[in-house]
């Protein structure tokens, strides 16, 4: 294994500055997986290069750490020192220097008792996956330390813990939505101890905080392919915990794709994102929002399913109830305001599109869903062809050639107007001139009604949109 990992001239300086003075260090955890997988997982002749910020372990006591960093490292900064991490920077390359831990933890909440160690073995114990329990020594003997059979796993693709899983995740349940975020990174498959573990300490996650959640559910989303991990988040129960609106959309089932529950309908629909995504140069990539949104869309037809004549069901007004159920989840997860409104105003235009029939969209139709969207439109562009899931090939070759339509009608009414910045034809100051009134809430009145007849028939001459303005003024005052 130790010839896979590329040592930079960096760690090589490092490991001879810290030896020389007595101590042992190590590269360690994540920096060590991810130089084996860089490397063809562990057994073919990748680049052997380790990738991103480098994760060291070290003897050294924190304040020891920062005096042999003195002189060496352009920067460092203590951030983490209370839990024994010193970061630094070397040569443009970050490091995070750990002392060997030995830590115990409560289980009242997922802090531990921070506690020294002296033996890297019993640091190695206290991690949270055995891919995760490896080191290699900057020392000039590179000795391989990997007492838990983390290199095996990784070449199984199995996910396991160094010690009894329930013991692990009773320690830090953070670690089980861990567990779930390496099954999208790494593309492991937990053992079966780790999945009834997950299973059996579900509840358990309630302990973490939302920001915390958010922060692993978010790099699963990113990941290339996070479909069999949301199933294991699901699967699991961690998700009735963090999610329910998702485990809900279990039992569902979308009229529109009678073939399928909604809960599958949707891991169709984040499939479908990614690839547009993926496949779009001109987009960002990953993308939280498109993702978050393909995935939740839907979370508002539990709450509207009704039972109609014939065996039917209808979720009337589901894409309603679910921007505010998005929005309640989104906040509660502290997610930003941005992240928040964007998913929420995506879920709720999700079905404006099939509102349109057959592709009969009047020049009005078109500005308001541009004008609604916003600088949401390539998003939205992207959920609802995901969204169109039906098996019926006919059906689904329709429903392409309508968005395509759409999306030309879009094009070309855009060339003659500029439906990016829709406005009024008269500005607030000359609808106070033309109608002799001070600022206020009369103006803000006009200012929309301006607005909706701009969105219904187009640009308007200046004399005509005054013209309408007084018509309006009188209407409403009598005058």
């Amino acid at each position: 294994m130790r010839e896979l990992v590329d040592l930079s001239p960096v760690l090589t300086r490092l490991g001879a500055r810290f030896t020389a003075a007595g101590f042992e260090v190590h590269l360690v955890g994540g920096s060590v997986r991810d130089a084996l997988l860089a490397a063809g997982s562990g057994g073919g002749r990748g680049t052997g290069v380790v990738p991103g910020d480098l994760d060291v372990t070290t003897d050294a006591r924190p304040e020891q750490v920062l005096g042999l960093l003195r002189g060496f490292a352009s920067s460092t900064w203590n951030t983490g020192i209370a839990f024994g991490t010193v970061g630094a920077e070397v040569d443009g390359v970050r490091l995070e220097i750990t002392t060997f831990r030995a830590d115990r933890y409560d289980r009242e909440s997922r802090n531990p008792e921070v506690a020294w160690g002296d033996s890297l073995v019993d640091d190695l114990a206290r991690r949270d996956f055995t891919v995760n329990a490896m080191a290699v020594s900057l020392g000039p003997d590179r000795t391989v330390t990997d007492p838990y059979g983390g290199l095996g796993d990784l070449l199984a693709g199995r996910l396991r813990t160094p010690g009894a899983a329930v013991e692990s995740f009773a320690d830090d349940p953070l670690r089980m939505l861990r567990a779930v975020r390496f099954v999208a990174q790494l593309g492991l498959t937990p053992v079966d101890e780790v999945v009834e573990a997950m299973t059996s300490l579900a509840p358990e996650l309630g302990r973490i905080t939302p920001e915390r959640v958010q922060v692993e559910l978010s790099k699963t989303l990113l990941q290339h392919s996070p479909r069999a991990a949301l199933e294991l988040f699901v699967a699991t129960g961690l998700a009735d915990v963090v999610l329910p609106e998702l485990s809900a959309l279990r039992m569902e089932i979308d009229e529109h794709h009678q073939h399928k529950d909604v809960y599958t309908h949707s891991l169709t629909v984040l499939d479908r994102a990614i690839a547009l995504e993926e496949a779009d140069p001109d987009a960002e990539s990953p993308d939280l929002v498109l993702r978050l949104a393909a995935l939740l869309h839907d979370i508002g037809k539990p709450a509207t399913r009704r039972h109609e004549p014939r065996g039917r069901v209808s979720f009337h007004h589901h894409e309603v109830v679910g921007a505010k159920l998005v929005r309640k989840r989104l906040q509660a997860l502290r997610y930003s305001k941005d992240v928040v409104e964007s998913v929420a105003r995506l879920t709720f235009l999700h079905l404006r599109f099939h509102g349109y029939g057959r592709g009969e969209w009047t020049d009005s139709a078109v500005r308001r869903y541009v004008t609604d969207a916003g600088d949401l439109l390539p998003r939205l562009h992207k959920l609802v062809r995901s969204d169109c899931t039906t098996r019926n090939k006919r059906r689904a070759a329709a429903l392409s050639a309508t968005y395509d339509s759409l999306e030309r009608r879009i094009a070309e009414l855009s060339a003659a107007e500029d439906l990016a910045r829709v406005r009024p034809d008269l500005d607030g100051n000359a609808i106070m001139e033309i109608l002799g009134i001070p600022p206020g809430r009369e103006v803000g009145e006009a200012w929309k009604h301006l607005k909706d007849l701009r969105l219904e028939r187009g640009p308007l001459a200046p004399e005509e949109a005054e013209a309408e303005l007084r018509s309006w003024w009188a209407a409403r005052t009598g005058t």
